[in-house]
Order: structure tokens, then sequence, then C-alpha cells
């Protein structure tokens, strides 16, 4: 099936607003084996927007049109895919009732323009939208189906979930059960992991498995996308091919499907019942906000100190931080998580310390990080030197901290080295 997608608006034309939504409507077709033949970004005008609408439906076999249905008069995509499809607009009026609902629920009166978000083309079929006023819709235009979805990125991720792609997978005659299976790495990049991952499709019985990736540094995703005739023939598939990825990657795999880095080393921490404390100097507070915004994390995160003064840090841990204000590298982490530990009363300690390179202007611009790892009865160091901008350098530092409490509470490594080092 040739599947092209319309993103419509002037602010998207322009560049003023990413255009998120493409990669994530590409990404979700791709996800189920529907590859996307063509991509269109249209500004708002009815006669570009009338020629798009035409030469897709002469190219494509179906068309996924993103934007154009608010109530404004810059919104477009009903009038203008009517005027292709060659029928007029009608009301729909259970719509219009439920977007009065909308707004009634709310204590609120509708304003007489959002009643424009109700007429569709007389042919379409309407996508509902469950959370939102502006109402998707269906139609054939030429020989291509089109699927007409709001450009409020929740509205419409809702409605390519639940509305639209099921639709695509019956007209591609594909065999409509699929399970996507995803893999969180860190530490290795995509080119090592693929070639890792060599020939791991073929262990699947039957085939029906597709490896794809998505980058994302430092982390990268693998996913596994599987096609089967119902939930026990996916199982069946799945299940070897999975389980000799896990073996390929090990120690490197961080979390599965939902799970983040952060929310699988707070539920360790809690499972243990371990408070932990940080200190952090160049990556100013970030682990301690990846951690901080997860349910649960007030019983676990006892105290953060955060500057880029060690004299400071050290002050602010009072005895037990006098201890460490002379050591250097690996052995200044080690001690300042202990005296973190310790000024809290905390089961963990973690010290993320970063010596960042003089000269920004420096071809490879880069730093060292020294990480500190303590409880009561033991210490751990882990040391890498990153390159590349400063940003580059402070999510880097982030990832390898969470990662390495990740370690220490699974039992693994510490010093397992990442693609992303530097000797």
């Amino acid at each position: 099936m040739r599947i092209e997608i319309i993103c419509t608006g002037d602010e998207v034309l322009t560049g003023k607003t990413v255009n998120t939504n493409f990669s994530h409507i590409s990404q979700k077709l791709e996800d189920v084996g529907l590859a996307v033949r063509w991509g269109t970004i249209i500004g708002d005008d009815r006669e570009a927007l009338l020629d798009a609408f035409r030469l897709a439906a002469e190219r494509a076999d179906a068309v996924v049109v993103n934007g154009g249905l608010g109530p404004t008069v810059d919104d477009l995509s009903q009038e203008v895919a009517a005027r292709a499809a060659g029928v007029d607009l009608v009301l729909d009026a259970a719509w219009l009732a439920r977007m009065e609902e909308f707004f009634h629920r709310r204590s609120r009166v509708m304003p007489p323009n959002n009643r424009k978000q109700a007429m569709l083309p007389a042919t379409a079929e309407r996508l509902d939208n469950p959370v939102g006023t502006a109402c998707g819709f269906a139609l054939d235009i030429g020989k291509a189906r089109f699927f007409f979805t709001p450009g409020v990125p929740r509205e419409m991720r809702r409605m390519v979930e639940e509305q639209v792609v099921p639709r695509l997978l019956a007209r591609s005659g594909l065999q409509t059960v699929i399970h996507l299976k995803r893999f969180h790495s860190y530490g290795l990049g995509e080119s090592h992991v693929d070639a890792l991952l060599a020939g791991i499709e073929a262990l699947a019985p039957g085939g029906g498995v597709k490896l794809g990736f998505r980058a994302h540094y430092p982390q990268l995703e693998t996913k596994l996308a599987v096609r089967g005739t119902g939930r026990e023939d996916v199982r069946r598939k799945l299940d070897p091919v999975a389980a000799e990825l896990r073996r390929r990657l090990g120690n490197f795999i961080i979390a599965e499907d939902d799970q983040t880095l952060e929310g699988v080393v707070l539920t360790a921490l809690e499972q243990r019942g371990w408070p932990l404390a940080l200190v952090e100097t160049f990556t100013g507070g970030l682990v301690a906000a990846r951690l901080a915004g997860l349910p649960g994390s007030e019983q676990v995160l006892r105290r953060a100190v955060v500057s880029r003064d060690l004299a400071q840090i050290a002050a602010a841990l009072g005895e037990a931080g006098a201890a460490w204000a002379g050591a250097a590298g690996g052995t200044a982490a080690e001690a300042a998580a202990q005296a973190a530990r310790r000024a809290s009363g905390a089961a963990l300690g973690l010290a993320v310390l970063v010596d960042v390179d003089e000269g920004e202007d420096r071809l490879e611009f880069g730093g060292t990080i020294a990480l500190g790892i303590a409880t009561a009865d033991a210490t751990a160091s882990r040391r890498a030197r990153l390159l590349g901008g400063r940003d580059w350098l402070r999510l880097g530092a982030v990832e390898m901290a969470l990662d390495t409490l990740r370690r220490r509470l699974q039992g693994l490594p510490l010093d397992e080295r990442t693609d992303f080092e530097r000797v």
C-alpha cells in the first residue's frame, strides 16, 4: 500500500512549529508494517491544498492529512476535501451535539465559530475524537482513501492509534494482529547494535518479525514488530527473538516497552527500601529532576546538593563533607557520595562530578565524568571521558549516572565501556 502524509498549516511550512506530528504518524505506521512513500507540507492556502489533495489522490492508495480541522478561518481541510471529492459540506448534527456537551461539561458556552467543526463532506465517515472538538473524518478522493486528523498532538495520537491505523490495516489486507516489542539500551550506537543483531529476524518461526531502531542520544530504542494470526502466534514468533536479543545486548538493556531508565532505578530503590542522596556539579540537578518527577520519588530521594563549586558542596554537607574536600578524580566522587549519604542518613549516595575542558571554541569540546557510588559498607567509582558540546556532555553525564545506579542496584559491573567514551 502506497501511503502519503500531508501536514497543513502556515506555522508548519515556515518552521515556526516543529513538525513532530509527521514523525509520530510515520513511525506509528512503520511500526505496524505500513511504509510511508511521500510526505508533504502545505500552508493554509485553498488552491495549494486542493492541488496537494488531487496529486495525492493520483499516486497514493491512502493519505493521512494532519491539521486544518479547527474553528478558525485558516482551518480549511473540510472545505477543500469536499471540493476535491466533488461533494457538499453538510452538518453532522450528532457531532454538533457532542461539541455542545463538551463545552457544557466545562461550564462554558460554545463559540459560534466552533459549529464549523461539525461541517463534514457529505460522503465522509466520521472518526471519533474523545479528547477534543476537532472531528476527524475519512472519505474517498479519486482512487485514494483520505484520513483527516487534528493538528493538536494528543488528539492526533489518539485518533491515529484508535481510528486510522486499524482502518489502514484492514484496507491493506495485512494480518491485523501486530505486537510491537521495544528494548531501550544505553551506551551502544545504532550501527553497533545493528551488527550485534545481524540475522536475528530469522529466528522467528515462520518469519513475521521486523527489526527497527530509533536513536535518541544517548539511548537507542530497538523495536521488534511482530505480525501473526493471533496472540499465541505472535508470542511464538517473538519469544525466541526477544530472548536472543536480550542475550546479545546483555547488560546494556536498561528498560523494556514503556519503562524508563529513571523508572527502573526508582522501582529498584523502593524495593530495597534505600533512600538516595545525590551530589551534582555540571549536571545542574538533572539527575534529581529525572527521579523527582516520578510518583513515589518523595519516599526515595532524600537529598540533592547541586553546585558548580566543590567548596560549596562540601560546606552544604557539613562535617561529612570535610573528608573529601582535598580528594581528586574517582576518589573525590566516592568520598562525595559517602559524605552525601552520611549527611542525609540515606542508604545510598551518588556523586556526579564533571571536569569540563576549558575553551568552548575548541574543535572537540568535552569533559571527564567521575561518578561515585556509596553504601554504608562499600564505595565504587566510574570514570569516563566524553567529547561534544555542552548539552551533549551534560546529557551523557546524567544518563551515565542513572545507568550506574541501575547497575549497582541490579548487581551488574559498573565499568563496561560504552560507544560514546573516548580514551
